[in-house]
């Protein structure tokens, strides 16, 4: 697992490769990740917006956008966290992701941008 703190947002990621749904001989290497953010402020904010740049060992990069995650726009109270889990296919058994939350402090409507750290897609197999 992974973890950064910004601006009192901690967000920690972990990875796991989906055996079940990946194809090597296809090139087709699937990964779940589950991300806690934990609100460490005093007061609410909100998840408005995310954006990963997603590596693989391809050399391929690619960048999502959207609303919120998983189709939800949580608000997150003080000392409180929310976890979700989502996907990533890679056409390789290498890759990282990278990325930021764009949040709002429920009180004053402030925006500000929270980092995810750098967490890496990995096959078990590949490990020596």
């Amino acid at each position: 697992m992974v973890s950064k703190v910004t601006e009192g947002i901690k967000i920690s990621v972990e990875q796991f490769y989906q055996p079940d749904y990946s194809n090597p001989l296809q090139l087709e290497y699937m990964f779940a990740y589950r991300v806690t953010i934990q609100n460490n402020n005093n007061f609410p904010v909100q998840l408005l917006q995310r954006h990963w740049f997603i590596y693989d060992s391809t050399s391929e990069k690619r960048e999502v956008e959207g609303e919120g995650v998983i189709g939800i726009q949580p608000i997150i109270s003080p000392n409180e966290q929310y976890q979700y889990i989502s996907g990533c296919n890679l056409k390789s058994e290498l890759g990282k992701m990278v990325g930021l939350y764009l949040m709002e402090n429920v009180h004053t409507r402030q925006r500000f941008e929270v980092n995810i750290p750098v967490f890496h897609l990995e096959a078990p197999f590949k490990r020596n």
